[in-house]
C-alpha cells in the first residue's frame, strides 16, 4: 500500500505511529486500559499480532503483551539517548512499540508495550467472519 493510500486509510495519529515511529501520549489510547477476548492485528495490513490472554496491565501507559502470536521484526533503537528494542510488523514493517526485559518472570519475562494508534482489536466473537477463526485454538 501506498503512502497515498494509507493517510486516507489511517487517522493521522495512526499513520504517525506506523509510519514515521511516533509514540502516543500514555494513558491515551484506546487499548491501554481495555480487556475484551479478541486479537489484535496490526492497523496497516491485517496481521495478528497480539491474543488478549497475553495483555496484563503493566501501568506503563501503553497496552502490554507478554509475547506475540508470531515473531516480530525487531530493531535496535538509539533515540532520546536510550538504548531500546523497538518493534515492527513483519509484513507491514508498521512501527507497533518495544520489547522490554521487565515483564512477569512466570509469563517469559518480556513486555511488549505496543501503541494503541498502530492496533486493531477483532473481537472473539467475530474471529471467523475475520478470516480469523483458526487462532481460537489459541485462547485459555
Amino acid at each position: 500500500m501506498d503512502k497515498n493510500e494509507l493517510r486516507s486509510k489511517l487517522t493521522p495519529e495512526q499513520y504517525e505511529v506506523t509510519q514515521n515511529g511516533a509514540t502516543e501520549k500514555p494513558f491515551s489510547g484506546e487499548y491501554d486500559n481495555f480487556y475484551k477476548k479478541g486479537i489484535y492485528v496490526d492497523i496497516v495490513d491485517g496481521t495478528p499480532l497480539f491474543i488478549s490472554d497475553d495483555k496484563y496491565d503493566a501501568g506503563c501507559g501503553w497496552p502490554s503483551f507478554s509475547k506475540p502470536i508470531s515473531k516480530l521484526k525487531e530493531k535496535r533503537d538509539t533515540s532520546f539517548g536510550m538504548e531500546r528494542v523497538e518493534v515492527r510488523g513483519k509484513d507491514s514493517d508498521s512501527h507497533l512499540g518495544h520489547v522490554f526485559t521487565d515483564g512477569p518472570e512466570d509469563l517469559g519475562g518480556l513486555r511488549y508495550c505496543i501503541n494503541s494508534a498502530s492496533l486493531k482489536f477483532i473481537p472473539y466473537e467475530e474471529l471467523d467472519e475475520n478470516g480469523l477463526g483458526e487462532y481460537k485454538s489459541k485462547f485459555n
